[in-house]
């Protein structure tokens, strides 16, 4: 897909368009529908949210960082907490992580929850004149979708089956393709899946505008470009006992993350050795292992998964980011590499070749191929 960049000068010109500069679309048909507004998230500079899908358990809220401590109370998926600070405590049950996020009402098991912002945005009350949309990431903890189609995608249709929300969550990248009002007045985006995008299914939503920041030429531009692309590498580390993430111009380290690789216990290994960026595009869901029900733990079926740079198209194995767990310095991934959306979204534009907006992906061939990924797993290296 191509389309004109959206400068950020081009942006704030839109923000200011009057109401009746709107596209009243009718959202194939629907004449009286309501979006659901933004939840009352709590104030305060970095919130969290309990993020333990895909079954909707529950994680205790603990009066001290100690698994064995009794909990105050049970939180549920998508409960918003105010997060104070990380702490160190003892080892929850049954993981190896000690990290521990302090709320004001106690603590709670870090990979559990995923940190996140409250950033409501001015809206654009128009697609840019003769463009087919545009690119947006959310920048609020969650914001609910109304299904505009009968459900296409397993995980749709699972959490609509156990009559559960449909969300886009913080740090997901969407496209949207038309802008409206709902019955209340208020401004609405259409997010679209087609196939024809080159990303998922196809299912239609619709959710409150003010969840979505669009990308500017600026949000995507190159990170140090003028460096030559040939001594950009990225260094992975996928020891179980590691599992970190370096950049590389020569010998110098220029940026550093955590990350969850594949779950060699499960079967799920990172592919190992030298490799090359093959595929990069902006967002794309992804979905594997669906014989049984989208909420089986050996399956998968994620919409709009953020920044994927892929290195290895055999097995479709990308760094991207995450946002359904914070388990970042342990296994976690079905072979992908795991970051968080901020770091997906640097190593997308540090990486060569650059996507511009005109593009929104690139695929190559061999020898064609772009920044060098080396994965090593020295544990399977010794005992292998």
């Amino acid at each position: 897909m191509k389309f004109e960049s959206l400068s950020r000068r081009d942006f704030l010109k839109l923000t200011g368009l009057g109401a009746g500069a709107l596209l009243l679309n009718p959202f194939l048909g629907e004449r009286e529908f309501l979006v659901s507004p933004l939840a009352p998230f709590p104030s305060a500079n970095l919130l969290g949210r309990v993020a333990v899908q895909p079954d909707f358990y529950h994680t205790p809220l603990m009066p001290s960082p100690n698994a064995n401590a009794a909990p105050i109370r049970n939180m549920n998926q998508d409960d918003i907490v105010i997060w104070l600070r990380e702490v160190i405590g003892t080892t929850y049950t049954g993981g190896i992580s000690q990290q521990w996020v302090q709320t004001p009402d106690g603590f709670l098991y870090l990979p559990h929850v995923q940190p996140v912002k409250n950033l409501p945005n001015t809206v654009i009350n128009a697609i840019p004149a003769g463009k087919p949309g545009f690119w947006a990431e959310v920048t609020v903890p969650y914001v609910d979708l109304k299904i505009q189609n009968r459900p296409i995608a397993p995980a749709i249709k699972y959490l609509m089956g156990l009559s559960q929300p449909v969300r886009l969550y913080y740090g997901q990248v969407v496209w949207l393709d038309q802008v409206g009002t709902d019955s209340s007045g208020k401004v609405v985006y259409r997010f679209n899946e087609s196939p024809g995008h080159g990303y998922g299914y196809g299912d239609v939503f619709l959710a409150d505008a003010t969840a979505f920041r669009p990308l500017t030429a600026d949000d995507v531009s190159p990170i140090n470009p003028n460096v030559d692309p040939a001594t950009k590498k990225i260094v992975v580390d996928a020891t179980p006992q590691h599992q970190t993430l370096s950049c590389f111009e020569g010998k110098n380290e220029v940026y550093f993350c955590r990350i969850s690789t594949g779950d060699d216990q499960a079967d799920f290994s990172t592919p190992v050795g030298d490799q090359a960026v093959a595929r990069k595009i902006y967002s794309i869901h992804m979905a594997a292992n669906l014989g049984k029900a989208a909420g089986s733990s050996n399956g998968y079926d994620t919409m709009a998964v953020p920044w994927p740079t892929f290195f290895n198209l055999t097995v479709g194995a990308a760094i991207h980011g995450v946002f359904w767990h914070n388990y970042f310095g342990q296994q976690k991934s079905h072979g992908c590499i795991n970051v968080a959306p901020e770091d997906a979204k640097w190593i997308f534009r540090w990486t060569s070749p650059f996507v511009s907006l005109d593009q929104s992906e690139i695929q190559m061939q061999w020898p064609n191929v772009g920044s060098k990924v080396s994965v090593a797993d020295l544990y399977t290296a010794k005992t292998g």
